[in-house]
């Protein structure tokens, strides 16, 4: 998104002025990056980005209006559209069905500490704010916490019990108190796949608040989110995008060379390096990878071939922000039901999981799945369900083969559905997962801010090199040389699609008016 964008953007705005010469270097197969199209079931679904979050300003929501990509005759993950029309069915571990009055509760105060962190609201369900201390480098695992014992001393107090707040559920298998806590789980397991952190505790709280929402509702895109890219791409000249070419290093001048060739040769001061033995030269290059890519490639050695990297390496202060930021991995699981049983009975699931170390807990479900927070058709009777994982579960449902997830998954599911009707001729029969930990040219998901970083890392991140204070103080070089965009080099949008695409317009424009041609 970032790069595609950036490209369109000096396309229309400079080549055809005859400012410069434009290409885009892709290393995969395909164009798009986190953003991946796909079918599966005979359904459109999306591996990788999924949401326009909030139509409200949203650029990604105006292209596709423009575009007629809101609407489609073939069936697609229409996650919004089911989830606001349909209330959830919660299932405890075992089989126990839980009253709304046991589980609205507990998420309203989730609910509400989230939207205190993000600075949305002022205040937090039953006035506990004012019994939460937050500290400098605070978590929003450890605010989360805090929250939920202060929502319990509330209860008591108000209850007049001490310790023997609870009663059994679920056969004696549950006390009150250890059920509100797993309910409380769950909806921290979903938000560990909406900030993409593998452990909440790692998570900054005093960031979340300048994290910024576009308002409005939050859709999928009918026609797919690959249709936004190819139109972004259709602007450009054929073999302008140059597919296939994995970059090795890249090459560039900092101020030890700058003050070397003070008087200049001539020739171009950036070299892009690929695996492949050949390269090419330019003025600027925009560096869109993700930053686990930076991430991996400032522990480079040299130019050692099969991870990116830069030479001369890039400077410190952009390493150490690169190492403090936040980066993690979540994919989704699609399963496809079989064709004989009734979809009018498959439920929108949440469920319900007991600590791992609690003995009370089913031996048949694995480990991998107990952070998953719930199962849900992509769309009212559909036979294709998803499930988000983040972070370790996430790596770990890579490394699965097919059979073993849908026997693994079977059995779960079929747990949770004991007491109920739904659990007849249940069996999934396909699996289709994403893969974004594993795969080279991602290396994960998307950026947070983590407990030690701040959104300066993030400026600092996005900032060009070489760097301008330091080509003043030489009065030579080359400037503009290496430019960064994507979503983890935008302060407010960081880890969302239109974060890139505001990164991408950033960065032409940069260069757009270096080069004086800057749309008025």
């Amino acid at each position: 998104m970032a790069g595609l964008t950036a490209a369109n953007k000096l396309y229309k705005s400079g080549v055809k002025k005859g400012a410069f010469e434009l290409c885009v270097i892709e290393g995969g197969n395909r164009i798009g990056g986190r953003i991946n199209t796909s079918e599966f079931g005979g359904d459109r679904i999306e591996m990788g980005a999924t949401w326009i979050h909030g139509i409200g300003g949203s650029p990604i929501y105006e292209i596709a209006q423009e575009i007629k990509s809101l609407e489609s005759d073939q069936p697609w993950e229409c996650m919004d559209d089911f989830l606001d029309h349909h209330d959830p069915i919660t299932i405890a571990e075992n089989g126990y069905v839980l009253s709304p009055y046991i589980v609205n509760p507990v998420s309203n105060l989730f609910n509400s500490l989230v939207d205190f962190a993000q600075g949305k609201k002022k205040s937090i369900v039953g006035g506990i704010e004012s019994d939460i201390c937050v500290n400098r480098n605070e978590s929003v695992g450890s605010f989360l916490k805090k929250g939920l014992e202060s929502y319990w001393k509330l209860e008591s107090r108000k209850n007049g019990i001490e310790n023997g707040y609870g009663y059994g559920y679920g056969n004696g298998t549950w006390d009150k108190k250890s059920l509100e806590e797993s309910i409380f789980a769950m909806h921290e397991n979903t938000q560990r796949t909406y900030t993409a952190a593998n452990d909440l505790h790692k998570l900054d709280y005093l960031s979340e608040s300048e994290y910024v929402m576009f308002p409005g509702e939050e859709i999928t895109i009918a026609k797919g989110y690959s249709s936004i890219i190819e139109s972004l791409a259709s602007a450009l000249p054929s073999g302008v995008i140059q597919l296939g070419k994995k970059v090795n290093y890249i090459e560039w001048q900092d101020e030890c060379v700058m003050m070397e060739n003070k008087h200049g040769n001539g020739s171009r001061p950036v070299q892009i390096h690929f695996l492949d033995g050949t390269s090419i030269s330019a003025d600027h290059v925009i560096v869109t990878v993700s930053l686990g890519v930076l991430k991996a490639g400032i522990l480079k050695k040299g130019n050692d071939s099969g991870m990116f990297g830069f030479s001369p390496p890039l400077p410190n202060y952009k390493i150490e922000a690169i190492s403090r930021l936040g980066y993690g991995v979540v994919n989704k699981l699609f399963l496809e039901l079989s064709p004989d049983f009734d979809l009018d009975r498959f439920p929108f699931l949440q469920m319900v999981f007991h600590k791992s170390d609690d003995h009370s807990k089913n031996p048949k479900i694995p480990w991998w799945i107990r952070k998953t927070a719930y199962l849900a058709p992509i769309y009212e009777k559909s036979r294709v369900s998803l499930c988000w994982f983040a972070g370790e579960e996430a790596l770990k449902l890579e490394s699965l083969p097919d059979e073993v997830i849908l026997d693994e998954f079977s059995t779960t599911i079929s747990s949770f559905l004991s007491q109920k009707d739904y659990n007849r001729n249940l069996k999934f029969e396909k699996v289709l997962k994403s893969g974004w930990g594993s795969d080279p040219l991602f290396m994960g998901s998307y950026s947070y801010i983590a407990v030690g970083s701040s959104s300066d890392d993030i400026d600092t991140l996005a900032e060009p090199l070489p760097n301008t204070t330091v080509m003043e103080s030489t009065k030579s070089g080359s400037p503009l040389q290496i430019l960064f965009a994507g979503e983890a080099t935008h302060r407010t949008h960081y880890s969302t699609t239109h974060g890139a695409y505001f990164s991408g317009l950033r960065e032409a424009n940069r260069l757009l008016e270096h080069y004086h041609c800057i749309d008025v």
